[in-house]
């Protein structure tokens, strides 16, 4: 018996990374998945997973993306239980002098585009169901919702406004929908970039991280599934919202001189 036994997830951000490493973690642990990304990667999972995942290739910056992924969810399977709002783009840690002025403008609503209003968009979508099921919603965070130098001006701000998220759903949705998110620190994936600023995909782990970390080592994008099932479980996750989960390997309590005390 799976801890997701019985229900039906709308997970943006799904055709690689992280995304799709918890997708594989849901359908494991019993749940149906509807997959949304804006890369048709994500139609690789119903060879991967069967029939407990419908791919879906849509912008969830956009409201029709968004009410698209829904429809797949009460069409196949009449009730949504879990939101997980995962979809996010980096600039790439740009700081903002090195932003020319007339690019701000367009790089900002770009990036806030899909890491703020894509989730505010797909949890107003799912609202009516997620009320009706007492579901959770979920949004992934990350080591700059919280800290600088966790990328640069523009996503810092972005993941810093996702946090607030979170916490303001969790007041206005309780007692129906809990609202919680998970804040990774490294993973070895890819990112898409901010394109307003000239950006494509880019590695997330940079020459040196390793050594940077105080665990030592880059965890696989694996590492952060159990967080995003425990908090889309009604039992191992019951007593949370408005609660960010913080996986950053140590990054928020290294030294000065080492990483580590036993670096």
């Amino acid at each position: 018996m799976g801890a997701l036994d019985g229900q039906t997830v709308v997970f943006t951000g799904a055709g690689a990374g992280i995304g799709r490493a918890v997708v594989r973690r849901y359908v494991a642990e019993g749940a149906r998945v509807v997959a949304v990304d804006l890369s048709e990667q994500v139609l690789e999972l119903t060879d991967e997973l069967g029939d407990a995942v419908r791919p879906l290739v849509a912008d969830v910056s956009t409201w029709a993306g968004n009410t698209a992924a829904v429809a797949t969810a009460l069409d196949a399977w009449g009730r949504l239980d879990v939101f997980v709002g995962n979809a996010g783009i980096t600039d790439a840690a740009r700081p903002l002098e090195d932003i020319p002025g007339e690019q701000l403008t367009g790089a900002f609503g770009e990036l806030f585009g899909v890491n703020v209003l894509a989730p505010l968009l797909g949890a107003r979508a799912c609202l009516d169901a997620l009320i009706e099921s007492r579901g959770s919603i979920i949004i992934t965070g990350s080591f700059a919702s919280t800290n600088a130098a966790g990328g640069g001006v523009l996503y810092t701000a972005s993941k810093h406004a996702v946090h607030g998220v979170i916490r303001q759903l969790a007041y206005e949705l309780a007692p129906d929908v809990r609202v919680n998110g998970v804040a990774p620190g490294v993973a070895p994936t890819r990112l898409r970039g901010t394109t307003a600023l000239g950006q494509t995909a880019a590695d997330s782990v940079l020459d040196g991280t390793r050594e940077a970390l105080p665990l030592q080592e880059i965890p696989s994008v694996d590492a952060y599934s159990g967080l995003f099932t425990m908090l889309a479980s009604r039992t191992d996750g019951q007593a949370m919202t408005g609660v960010l989960v913080t996986a950053d390997s140590g990054l928020s309590v290294r030294g000065i001189a080492r990483p580590g005390g036993r670096v």
